[in-house]
């Protein structure tokens, strides 16, 4: 009887630190980041834009505006710059990587206030599909830093953490997806406390880029579109398709 009564103890305890950290502690932890983002962004729009001290120049078909818009939108256009067309296997891994982690983040919202929407069979198979997509390319991605003597060079130890943080969160939100607490309640609580660690540590790692992301495509695109340079002409010299999606080989010496 002392047994079975420790053993229900224990699963009611569980199940109430789970309850807390799909709750409560996630709350706490977008409020935290919430608060720290506004403080940021409000910091960066303390800083006046630059004037430009030139008359427009360059393509008159474009304008600051316009140019504003490309850049922002740049990052959906992998045929708009050189890097993305020569190493399209690179853009795709970008891609994957980041939509399971963003899929990630909001299946963190979805589990312990709408589950119904995600609790489909198919829906659950295909959200463990994208986490382990990204998963794998998270450790290719984390190896190519350590492997790479000029990644390496660049990286600092946020670097090496952030992305290896990642990778294990993106594991426990492929176990978590069932949201079966019965048979994954450890891979859900470890899901729920990274996500809530993640939420306090992003905004004070190199993670946080992307709040910079719209205000810096902003201003290169007003400026660039002013000078007649944005938007780029998909293939201003007519070059064969074939050519502009292969990839250009380095030449030693040069």
């Amino acid at each position: 009887m002392e047994t079975i009564h420790a053993i229900s103890t224990n699963v009611e305890t569980t199940s109430a630190l789970l309850s807390f950290a799909e709750d409560k502690l996630q709350l706490i932890a977008l409020s935290f980041m919430a608060l720290v983002y506004f403080f940021k962004v409000r910091w960066i729009l303390s800083f006046k834009a630059g004037k430009e001290r030139q008359a427009p120049t360059g393509n008159r078909d474009t304008n600051a505006k316009r140019g504003a818009v490309y850049s922002l939108f740049n990052i959906f256009m992998p045929w708009s710059m050189p890097s993305t067309r020569q190493h399209p296997f690179f853009y795709l891994q970008f891609g994957i990587f980041h939509v399971a982690v963003a899929t990630s983040i909001t299946m963190s919202i979805v589990l312990p206030y709408l589950p119904q929407l995600i609790s489909s069979p198919l829906i659950i198979m295909a959200l463990q599909t994208l986490f382990a997509l990204g998963f794998l390319v998270g450790v290719g991605r984390l190896i190519r830093r350590i492997v790479s003597p000029y990644i390496r060079a660049i990286s600092t130890p946020d670097d090496y953490f952030s992305l290896a943080l990642l990778v294990v969160w993106l594991a426990f939100a492929f176990k978590a997806a069932p949201n079966n607490s019965d048979i994954t309640e450890f891979w859900l609580l470890g899901y729920f406390f990274l996500t809530a660690f993640f939420l306090f540590y992003v905004p004070f790692s190199k993670i946080s880029h992307y709040i910079f992301y719209p205000f810096t495509r902003w201003y290169l695109g007003k400026t660039l579109g002013h000078r007649g340079v944005y938007p780029l002409p998909f293939n201003p010299g007519n070059e064969p398709l074939g050519r502009m999606f292969t990839r250009i080989k380095s030449v030693e010496g040069k």
